[in-house]
């Protein structure tokens, strides 16, 4: 790294750092830590949600992924529609109905205990898995650059992030994301255009190798579920995004820090929809990228490939000053995730876990006690997660299946529980067992199930585990809900 790149990246980090820490004045009670006291302006709140979609692994993986495939990746984007109407529809006036800072109060006020433990429990070790897959990005591109272990870097830039989101809180959190939203957006038109005009034979070079190889392939339309085809990425897209709207406190909680009901919607749509033009960005970067290394292959170096090409490109063929940008920028896209994942899950333990709730000011020293401790604890966890990513093979790859295992039961769970009245506590039991088998079933059949049990294993991708999962949860406690109403009936 040249002395103009490291001085912008290092500027950009401790003034992220000092900026968020500044908010640690305006935290005086639990309300305002976790919610903001449900002040914050439109379009910090929809800026913060898109940001927290994105993350380094949209922001390094998917130039990965598309440059060893092709745009196989955006047909997840394409399921943001859906999920947005669902959002503005349903999901934004339940949760605001319900009044709580976390997400899984609503499924104990309709199943019990039970089902607010099992969803926070998920949400959770879904968040751990996040945070550390980010980390381990984060710390891959400035391995390739300046040489440091890989581990020193996750340890370094997750005690920094935790710094001012445990000092900040949810303000702090909500306006360092707008800051990095518009920061990582700035980068990545960056990078496009000086890749667009990089080519020996100019722009039109780019689109001509990339057609030859089929990289703007959006990938087969054939109706096979055993590889990633369009429908494969496109119905797993819709489920995981329900889930991102519909159930994760990193959403949910933002989704109450607007001022009105109408204000939340317009964060809602923005943040979700941005996202589909700036993940064509991405993949296009990933596509830039091949034509740019087939044009001129020794430019790169053996054994550069997947995840590390993105890295490798902004370290290696970009101006002074144009690389610190870029660096600042997919740290930007950690950062936020990060933050957000710190917050959101504090804000679950403390709630879901202490029974504490931030509007009760004889909670308000206890709970501020709590929060602190479970910030810190949970990015320390991060961390160690952070480490164990290491020498993973494709940490999008990677991300999207852990995602599916840890949170494929909770979109179930929650759908049961909205859009039926009859289904009771004992009908949703049954129909979460069955969903964790089915999940189980998908996810860990490349490991149970070799030689001669091969022909037990699942013969899907890996992605429909929730989709399963959440589709055999929903029916099972449908089907048995109804059976036990009408036995009821019956009785009477």
């Amino acid at each position: 790294m040249r002395i103009a790149d490291i001085a912008i990246f290092f500027i950009y980090l401790a003034g992220i750092i000092v900026f968020g820490s500044s908010f640690y004045r305006k935290n005086r009670n639990a309300t305002a830590f976790t919610l903001g006291n449900r002040n914050m302006p439109t379009w910090i709140v929809g800026m913060s949600i898109f940001a927290t979609f994105v993350s380094s692994i949209s922001y390094l993986a998917l130039p990965g992924q598309a440059y060893q495939t092709n745009w196989n990746p955006f047909v997840f984007s394409l399921s943001l529609p859906f999920a947005a109407y669902m959002a503005v529809k349903f999901f934004v006036p339940l949760y605001r109905s319900v009044n709580s800072p976390s997400a899984y109060t609503y499924l104990e006020m309709r199943f019990g205990k039970w089902a607010r433990i099992y969803a926070s429990v998920m949400y959770l070790l879904t968040q751990l898995m996040r945070t550390g897959t980010i980390l381990y990005l984060l710390a891959m591109m400035l391995n390739t650059a300046i040489g440091w272990d890989t581990a020193t870097i996750i340890i370094i830039t997750g005690i920094s992030i935790m710094i001012y989101s445990v000092l900040g809180g949810i303000q702090a959190v909500l306006w360092t994301d707008a800051i990095q939203g518009i920061i990582l957006i700035a980068g990545a038109i960056v990078c496009s255009v000086l890749l667009l005009f990089s080519m020996p034979e100019g722009p039109g070079q780019l689109f001509h190798i990339a057609s030859l190889h089929d990289k703007f392939s959006l990938g087969s339309f054939k109706p096979d579920f055993t590889t990633s085809t369009f429908w494969v990425v496109f119905i797993y897209g819709i489920f995981i995004n329900l889930q991102n709207y519909g159930i994760d406190q990193n959403y949910i909680q933002r989704y109450l820090t607007a001022r009105t009901d109408n204000e939340a919607r317009k964060s809602a749509l923005f943040g979700s929809l941005i996202y589909i033009p700036v993940s064509l960005l991405f993949v296009f970067i990933g596509t830039a990228l091949f034509s740019f290394y087939t044009a001129k292959p020794e430019l790169l170096e053996p054994g550069i490939a997947g995840d590390r090409v993105f890295p490798y490109f902004i370290f290696h063929q970009l101006p002074a000053g144009a690389t610190g940008l870029l660096i600042s920028s997919i740290f930007a896209a950690g950062m936020s995730t990060i933050s957000t994942s710190i917050n959101s899950s504090a804000t679950v333990i403390v709630t879901d876990y202490f029974r504490l709730s931030p509007d009760v000011k004889e909670h308000e020293k206890k709970s501020m006690k709590i929060l602190y401790i479970s910030s810190a604890l949970f990015s320390l966890s991060g961390i160690l997660v952070g480490i164990a990513m290491i020498n993973v093979q494709s940490a999008l790859d990677a991300w999207w299946k852990l995602a599916s295992v840890f949170s494929g039961g909770m979109l179930g769970l929650f759908l049961l529980g909205f859009f039926t009245k009859k289904v009771n506590n004992a009908a949703a039991v049954a129909g979460v067992i069955t969903g964790i088998i089915v999940i189980a079933w998908i996810s860990l059949s490349p490991v149970l199930f070799k030689g001669s049990l091969q022909k037990f294993a699942c013969p899907l991708h890996g992605y429909l585990s929730i989709v399963l999962g959440t589709t055999a949860i929903f029916i099972t406690g449908f089907t048995i809900g109804i059976i036990i109403d009408r036995t009821r009936k019956n009785r009477k």
